[in-house]
């Protein structure tokens, strides 16, 4: 299948799920929920390639598309400019907690597909 293809429908998958959440659950808790599960899930998928447990194809479907869409820098740079004129602390601890906290959870998600070698 075409590789374009491939992220054009895991792009629509993911973008409706992320919409789905953002209805679900408002504000800067969806962000990091979104961005903390797609971190953990392209860890696990990426060391499923690494390890030949998964198709280049997949990766990309999974990763580029769904992953891609669904995971959003965009909005969690609007939230922390909101969170912002709030209260700067409460933004300086929301940058920190997700640049922390998403790393560890792709690292978690790496670790539970990679092997031991």
């Amino acid at each position: 299948m075409n590789s374009y293809l491939i992220v054009a429908l895991g792009g629509a998958v993911g973008a409706l799920l992320r919409f789905m959440i953002s209805e679900w659950i408002e504000g800067p808790q969806s962000t990091l929920l979104v961005n903390g599960v797609g971190s953990f899930l392209l860890g696990a998928c990426m060391a499923a390639l690494a390890n030949d447990l998964i198709s280049k194809d997949t990766t990309i479907f999974l990763g580029t598309g769904i992953l891609g869409a669904f995971t959003t820098m965009s909005t969690f740079s609007v939230d922390t400019i909101e969170i912002w004129y709030e209260n700067q602390v409460k933004a300086i601890c929301y940058v920190l907690f997700t640049m922390i906290f998403c790393p560890l959870l792709a690292l978690v998600g790496w670790k539970a597909f990679g092997t031991t070698s």
